[in-house]
């Protein structure tokens, strides 16, 4: 049972125990993540892109990630996803290899992330957070293939963990770095355009 004061590296170790067999359904991990749904599936969703991903990986998570900053950008208290992505599931395997090559980190940021600059603690600041994590989530959707959405993948956790910690100045880093990785996102889509222009 996930509680208000669990750390977020205690809820990303019980994932992979959520429910039975060998594989682990969407539905499970969002019922897993308590109170907080919406801070660790940001986190979640960052993780796999953090790290040279092959496609479509970084297009799937882009787009539950647009799913879940629209409904944090209209104020809706907790996270909801159609059935559609409920029902479907993951290798349990791949979910605890994810969180255990996440975990030392996670814990290093831990130590150092603590309660500041808490702009976001409001229902305007929480509207600003969603707006900027959109924008974000549309890079990741036109990141370049394999290693393009590394900076977003980054940009995600330390957002995901900012919120969890209420740890606005780690807010913000996850923005500067997911500012980069957009304007590179939005380069090489404009690049394809261009050649794809040329080429007629």
């Amino acid at each position: 049972m996930t509680t208000s004061s669990d750390r977020i590296s205690t809820i990303l170790l019980r994932l992979p125990e959520q429910g039975t067999g060998d594989r682990l359904a969407v539905s499970e991990i969002v019922s897993a993540l308590g109170a907080r749904g919406y801070s660790i599936l940001i986190v979640i969703l960052g993780l796999p892109n953090s790290l040279p991903m092959p496609p479509p990986i970084a297009l799937v998570s882009g787009i539950l990630m647009v799913f879940i900053s629209l409904q944090i950008l209209l104020g809706r208290a907790s996270p909801w996803l159609p059935s559609s992505v409920l029902k479907r599931d993951l290798a349990r395997a791949d979910v605890s290899r994810a969180v255990e090559r996440a975990m030392p980190w996670v814990r290093w940021i831990e130590k150092l992330a603590q309660p500041r600059f808490t702009f976001f603690d409001s229902s305007v600041g929480l509207r600003v957070v969603g707006f900027g994590l959109l924008i974000i989530s549309l890079g990741l959707v036109f990141a370049l293939p394999v290693v393009g959405q590394i900076p977003m993948g980054i940009a995600l956790c330390l957002i995901g963990l900012g919120l969890v910690e209420r740890d606005g100045l780690l807010v913000a880093i996850g923005f500067g770095i997911g500012i980069v990785g957009v304007a590179f996102s939005y380069g090489f889509l404009v690049a394809v355009l261009t050649g794809a222009a040329r080429l007629i």
